[in-house]
């Protein structure tokens, strides 16, 4: 359980609001230690937070310039990766950039919050490497309901955002036969044919993106 007072100001960065959402709620919990703003993403950034915790969901890791937009944002004291893509590459990457933690999505809220609290008091924290295929805790991602896992989903909302499969295999650092595989599988369990049919079947169930908050990160430095 958390132990520090100090209640810590929040931004939530992706693209997909049901992702920010299922992040918030496990911070429901824990008032008295987080808030999340809700960073409206038709506007440039005006307030202040503590920490902007960028989720890597269906985005560029940590080896593009997302995250150094978000370092070099005075409304941001602390950036804070949180993943569950532990290549050492990309673990470098973030740190050099600036980012003061990297975290995993396999952590317990009580976890996550003890972690951004360490972070907050200035010290860098790196998770352990997730066990493979060990699951995120409390989460939530587009097609959950519909069975598709979190790997699946993230490849199949890049997949509706018009990436191909070596694009996509750039950007979450698998390799094109993992790519494959987990395009068969989600093929399969959505039911569909073709690589059209997919995206069609994407956008119909919430795998475009909602927003692209990074340029509004960018835009108010």
């Amino acid at each position: 359980m958390p132990s520090s007072r100090r209640v810590l100001r929040v931004a939530l960065v992706d693209d997909y609001d049901v992702v920010l959402a299922g992040v918030a709620r496990m911070f429901d919990q824990y008032p008295q230690h987080v808030v999340v703003t809700e960073l409206d993403a038709t506007t440039p950034v005006v307030d202040d937070v503590d920490i902007a915790l960028y989720d890597s969901f269906a985005q560029p890791e940590a080896d593009q310039d997302e995250i150094r937009a978000l370092v070099d944002n005075p409304h941001a004291r602390k950036v804070v990766v949180y993943t569950w893509n532990f290549d050492e590459r990309l673990v470098t990457a973030a740190l050099d950039k600036g980012a003061s933690g990297y975290l995993s999505k396999t952590l317990t809220a009580a976890e996550l919050v003890e972690a951004l609290q360490a972070i907050h008091r200035g010290e860098q924290v790196i998770s352990p490497p997730p066990p493979r295929n060990r699951l995120s805790v409390g989460l939530d991602w587009p097609g959950r309901s519909e069975g598709l896992s979190e790997r699946e989903s993230e490849i199949l909302a890049l997949i509706t955002q018009g990436k191909s499969n070596a694009e996509i295999a750039q950007l979450v650092f698998l390799s094109i036969n993992s790519i494959k595989t987990y395009i068969r599988s989600t093929y399969r369990k959505i039911g569909a044919k073709s690589r059209v049919e997919a995206v069609l079947w994407g956008i119909d169930h919430g795998f475009a993106p909602d927003h692209r908050r990074i340029d509004h990160w960018r835009s108010s430095a």
